[in-house]
């Protein structure tokens, strides 16, 4: 790789390498092989693993969104085993760490030329989807560029040889989230999500995202480094927070433990009687500050633990009343309407 053409080129293509499009392309569930000890502190992790790339069709016309497809290039032709013409076989392979094992799917590879096009920017030559890239191209320097996941990485190659062989090493692992409440008790998959930022702060002061909304159990691929992880569980206030390392070559599994409950309102005559419809209702915390409003007869919502005083309204009248929330202490809420204010 070289790093002063690697430098050049990268501003550029943070705009026209990674299609908005794409972005879901580094969130692949896949099983783990070859389980080894703990070794990350927060927040009680699971494991540490070799990552393991997934399957992708290695061969053939790739589409990959915003780009035409362009098929694999023919190293050889088929009578003398020497590149055709003017062109060079350029045979591109990703790795994760140097001496790692060469990636055998995931990998989006682009190759750029070297010089600017009108629009100041660099023509997009090929692509290709896989594992390992395989190129005829004219003679020539061009940069090329290999996607896996959120991690990517640059090189400069000066096609002047019969044939050109390139390693493009990447720096990256991969991160695995889960949530539980309390200790170890399961959390329903489609209530919980979790949103990955930059460790460090920008100028504003806030860390920049680098992905929202992931899932439980999808396997994020991420350039080495440490990441600040917000997990979220309903839609209220019940967020974790912590700061996870994730190694080069590596699946970091990662637990983050809610102290949270769901709770269900009613509004009832009596202890045990029907909810009654059309009530408008306000949560505020301790402080005072309303976390949320809902409206229906008994709507449910998950609340980070603490104290709370939850306000009904039904038609003209407007009842009140304080309660806690325990960890992993879901229950049904009776505020009852004899208690007017």
């Amino acid at each position: 790789m070289k790093a002063a053409g690697a430098l050049l080129f990268g501003a550029w293509l943070m705009l026209a390498a990674q299609p908005a499009a794409e972005a879901a392309s580094d969130m692949l569930t896949a099983p783990m092989l070859s389980s080894r000890t703990p070794v990350l502190p927060l927040p009680r992790p699971g494991s540490e693993e070799s990552l393991q790339p997934l399957g992708v069709p290695a061969a053939g016309a790739v589409t990959v969104p915003g780009i035409p497809a362009v098929p694999y290039a023919q190293p050889n032709t088929p009578n003398t085993g020497k590149p055709s013409g003017q062109e060079v076989p350029l045979y591109l392979v990703a790795k994760l760490t140097p001496d790692g094992k060469p990636l055998n799917g995931g990998v989006v590879w682009r190759v750029f030329g070297d010089h600017p096009d009108a629009a100041g920017k660099l023509p997009l030559v090929a692509v290709a989807a896989g594992g390992d890239g395989e190129f005829r191209l004219r003679p020539g320097v061009y940069f090329v560029h290999a996607a896996y996941g959120r991690a990517g990485a640059t090189s400069r190659v000066d096609l002047t040889r019969s044939v050109v062989s390139e390693t493009v090493v990447l720096h990256a692992g991969g991160l695995e989230l889960d949530a539980v409440i309390d200790e170890n008790i399961p959390l329903p998959a489609d209530e919980v999500t979790f949103d990955i930022f930059k460790a460090e702060e920008d100028a504003s002061g806030e860390r920049p995202a680098v992905v929202r909304g992931v899932k439980p159990g999808v396997i994020v691929r991420l350039p080495a480094g440490t990441y600040h992880v917000a997990s979220h569980y309903g839609g209220v206030n019940a967020v974790m927070r912590a700061d996870i390392e994730v190694e080069a070559g590596k699946l970091v599994k990662a637990t983050l433990h809610h102290k949270a409950a769901e709770v269900t309102l009613k509004l009832v005559a009596k202890h045990g009687g029907e909810a009654l419809a059309n009530t408008q209702w306000s949560v505020k915390a301790e402080d005072g500050k309303v976390v949320a409003e809902k409206m229906g007869a008994f709507p449910s919502l998950v609340l980070a633990e603490g104290k709370y005083e939850i306000v009904a309204k039904n038609g003209e009248k407007t009842y009140s009343q304080s309660f806690d929330v325990e960890a992993g202490q879901n229950r049904d809420l009776e505020v009852l309407a004899q208690d007017m204010r």
